[in-house]
């Protein structure tokens, strides 16, 4: 009697193994691109690159010292990570539908008869134990239904993972971008600091003139108002960098460190890496969320299988192997054994066409799916492609901004010694010394626009390259 049930599992095994699957056979959307990158920069090869790991992206220790924090801290990675339990937890109890649930269980029934309602005429207590081990309900998965639905979470917990991997890189490319902006703005403070010091000795210069009677209350009052113009610009770019620091403590999770060096110039800031010439094209598709999207794509796939699952047959099976006995002590004795086998077959006949919707809307979101990836490859492609066109320009726009900071500082100075001497009107002055302090502001910028550059391409290509 014991070995009966072992015949039932062993054919469940076998339907289990035969069992197909009714999912349309995957093939990724062909991208929706050109063939080539803007400005040269990457090639159309199948020659592999390897990915930058952050710390050799970003080589500058202050830079590192705040990324790892974001990286302990910062809650919107946390999220993240957290999301990728969730989806693993989800995942593992879709797939153990694929394995049936065996348990155990022990049950006592006791019923009192009344004596009229006994043959023997006397009121009493029956009594009966049971002790089984057995699963309920298991869906023989013959048509991949199970399997199916168990693939789509798979692949949803994968895409979720990418997620986390570009929630990871856009923290780093973020925090490295407002501590850029943080330098930056030291640098044009102190700059607007220093321009404004030598408005206000020139300010006090022209109005001792002005006394004097060799200057005019108009040289004294534009004097005054560029020098006022300083002031207020270095007001400004205080508040700026106030609130970069707010904005780094933020994206941190936690303040500033206080023992954290207070770098006051980009230049002093350890450049990032210039993208190589000839890099590989596929280094896009290994951008996380390119990769997320064909994940999610694939896993929609699979649910066309599972909805195809519906118009065929559902075997389920209920199973139980155990003792039956009216005496608890005679429950585990040899001939106390019992054993159940249920199963079970439901065939859709007359559904009023859900089945029909179900497997429309399993496709449609397929197609959704087809068209959000290839947006996502085309957006990855127009990030690339922007931060590529930017960096063809980039040494030329540095070296130009230098020349003009420098064309500007000699203009200013000639300028000063013209007016000093008298030849010069004051006007000319202040316009050379307008001029030198729009360039060295451009200059910064320009310093800032080819750090951001770095970030965009370190973003775009999927987190560096190698």
């Amino acid at each position: 009697m014991p070995r009966l049930p072992l015949l039932p599992l062993a054919a469940l095994c076998g339907l289990l193994l035969a069992a197909c699957s009714l999912a349309p056979a995957y093939h990724r959307p062909d991208a929706p691109i050109p063939s080539a990158y803007p400005e040269g920069g990457l090639q159309e090869t199948s020659a592999s690159a390897e990915l930058f790991a952050w710390k050799d992206f970003f080589p500058d220790p202050v830079l590192r010292r705040l990324l790892d924090t974001a990286l302990v801290h910062n809650r919107d990675l946390r999220i993240a990570l957290l999301n990728i339990e969730l989806t693993r937890a989800q995942y593992r109890i879709q797939r153990a539908d694929l394995l049936p649930t065996i348990s155990a269980a022990g049950q006592e029934s006791a019923q009192l008869t009344p004596a009229n309602m006994n043959s023997l005429g006397v009121r009493g207590i029956s009594r009966q134990y049971s002790a089984a081990l057995g699963f309920a309900s298991f869906e023989l998965d013959l048509f991949g239904r199970v399997r199916n639905l168990s693939q789509q979470a798979l692949e949803t917990f994968r895409s979720v993972e990418d997620d986390a991997r570009s929630a990871q890189i856009s923290l780093l490319a973020e925090v490295a971008a407002v501590y850029l902006q943080l330098v930056s703005d030291r640098e044009l403070y102190d700059i607007t600091r220093r321009t404004h010091e030598a408005r206000k000795a020139q300010y006090l210069l022209v109005r001792d003139k002005y006394a004097a009677g060799v200057a005019s209350d108009l040289e004294a009052q534009q004097a005054r108002g560029i020098m006022e113009e300083a002031r207020a610009n270095a007001a400004r770019y205080a508040a700026r960098a106030g609130q970069d620091e707010n904005a780094l403590a933020l994206l941190l999770g936690s303040p500033l460190p206080p023992d954290l060096p207070e770098i006051r110039r980009l230049g002093d800031v350890i450049r990032l890496p210039d993208v190589p010439e000839g890099l590989p094209s596929d280094l896009l598709e290994r951008r996380p969320d390119v990769q997320a999207a064909e994940h999610l794509l694939k896993g929609y796939n699979a649910n066309i299988g599972a909805a195809r699952a519906n118009f065929f047959p559902s075997i389920s099976l209920t199973g139980t192997l155990g003792s039956l006995s009216l005496e608890f002590d005679d429950l585990f004795t040899s001939g106390q054994h019992t054993w159940s086998f249920l199963p079970q077959i439901t065939l859709p006949i007359f559904d009023l066409g859900r089945n029909i919707a179900r497997l429309d809307a399993a496709a449609a979101q397929r197609d959704i799916a087809v068209a959000a990836y290839e947006k996502t490859i085309q957006t990855a492609f127009r990030e690339v492609g922007d931060a590529l066109v930017q960096r063809a320009h980039m040494t030329e726009q540095l070296d130009a901004d230098a020349a003009t900071v420098d064309a500007a500082r000699r203009g200013y100075d000639l300028a000063r010694r013209r007016y000093d001497v008298g030849v010069d009107s004051y006007l000319n002055v202040l316009n050379a010394e307008h001029t030198l302090y729009s360039a060295q502001q451009n200059y910064v910028g320009s310093l800032l626009l080819r750090e951001t550059n770095a970030l965009a391409l370190y973003k775009a290509l999927g987190g560096g390259w190698r």
